[in-house]
């Protein structure tokens, strides 16, 4: 039979010190949750006894209580459990038993609980977790999302259980449907927007309306960043796009929106200096930025891994992608490459022509590119075909480079 031996350790608590003490167990651990011992707890205690320290105040008993059933019954640490006693008081476990019993039963792990009950330690509070928080999980259920998909919302914001249903959370949902059209799209990003305050979104929508961005622009900007809506200050950056020329009612427009409010300036300005370092100038910036905002979206390694290639091993000039900035969206190993690979072959065919445009072949769709610059050549067609098929399969291969040699070097063959 395991035995312990006796432990004491001091746990300091707002207003007093807790002498806990370990007592000899067998190998069978005792809980005070009246529901039995909890596989919540990543590792079983042994049983706690508290000794009144400092105080033997009703208040200070509880306090005992509680810390003791967040250790063993949530499986938080000694520490944590009293940090969180110093914000709820559980004066029996009947109502947090029936909360945990709650989550158990609806799909959570024990360590999403126990990470939930860290963050919502109130949650442990309610009176009938059926009356309270069912409702809520069934009311996404209703539209359509699973139990996963609650799983993944609570998880990422434990305040949704804390919301009301009917002054919070359901219009708030109809309000970003509104917009989305979509439930699945819906409660993909409806938890950014539990903890924020209806009316702060709504003002924010109205102040995208009433400067000329459409609907389908606050969509797009929806689907790119779930909590663009819940943003500060948006007014100036509508302003700024204005004044670059932007119209609001353009794609374009939520793309440079979206670059402006979530590429922070230190990394903005990290970009502009990678631009600068391939020779483009302030003005070939903004240029860039106004055809194809995106470029401001990517990262600084794409950025210079398109421009190696493009300079180093086409022999072509950096100003091409400030005056074709959309080259910059495509995949370096998909989509460049290999059509890079087409053209130097029609090339060395004798089969471009010299003005033919240089970037043409690289913003068109696949579609298009295969009728145009592979099947349009029907002497050479299969020949192009397995060309690009192959610089397309070496892509996608995750095992096909060879460790120390350069991918581009490798794609290219």
């Amino acid at each position: 039979m395991l035995k312990f031996f006796s432990t004491i350790a001091l746990v300091s608590t707002k207003n007093n010190i807790l002498l806990l003490s370990t007592t000899p167990s067998s190998s069978s651990f005792s809980f005070s949750s009246s529901w039995g011992p909890s596989p919540i707890a990543k590792h079983y205690y042994p049983s706690f006894s508290f000794s009144k320290f400092f105080s033997t105040s009703t208040a200070f008993d509880k306090q005992s209580f509680t810390i003791s059933y967040l250790i063993n019954s949530c499986g938080f640490s000694p520490q944590t459990a009293s940090n969180v006693s110093q914000t709820i008081t559980l004066s029996n476990s009947q109502k947090p038993d029936s909360v945990i019993a709650f989550f158990t039963t609806h799909g959570f792990s024990y360590s999403q609980i126990r990470l939930i009950l860290t963050r919502k330690p109130k949650l442990l509070l309610c009176k009938d977790p059926n009356k309270l928080l069912l409702p809520k999980f069934q009311f996404l259920l209703s539209k359509g999302a699973s139990t996963s998909d609650i799983v993944r919302i609570v998880n990422a914001n434990p305040k949704f259980f804390l919301r009301s249903l009917h002054d919070h959370i359901i219009p708030t949902y109809h309000f970003v449907r509104g917009f989305l059209k979509s439930d699945k799209q819906t409660i993909t990003c409806i938890n950014c927007y539990i903890s924020e305050s209806l009316r702060r979104i709504e003002s924010n929508v109205k102040l995208l309306l009433d400067n000329g961005v459409s609907h389908s622009n606050i969509a797009r900007l929806l689907h790119r960043r779930h909590n663009i809506l819940c943003f500060h200050h948006l007014w100036n950056t509508v302003e700024e796009l204005k004044q670059l020329g932007f119209n609001a009612s353009t794609s374009p427009f939520s793309v440079a929106f979206l670059a402006k409010r979530t590429v922070n300036k230190a990394k903005w300005d990290h970009k502009v200096e990678t631009f600068k370092k391939w020779s483009w100038s302030d003005q070939h910036i903004l240029q860039a930025f106004k055809k194809q905002p995106s470029c401001m979206l990517l990262s600084v390694h794409k950025i210079n891994a398109i421009m190696t290639f493009w300079v180093h091993h086409l022999g072509l000039d950096s100003l091409d992608l400030a005056r074709a900035p959309g080259i910059l969206k495509g995949s370096l190993e998909k989509t460049i490459i290999p059509r890079a690979s087409v053209v130097q072959f029609l090339v060395s065919k004798g089969l471009r022509r010299k003005d033919a445009s240089i970037y043409l072949p690289f913003v068109v769709s696949e579609k298009v590119f295969l009728k145009k610059f592979v099947n349009g050549f029907e002497e050479y067609s299969s020949d192009l075909l397995k060309l690009y098929e192959e610089k397309m399969n070496l892509a996608d291969s995750r095992n096909g480079l060879q460790p120390g040699v350069n991918q581009v070097d490798q794609v290219l063959g």
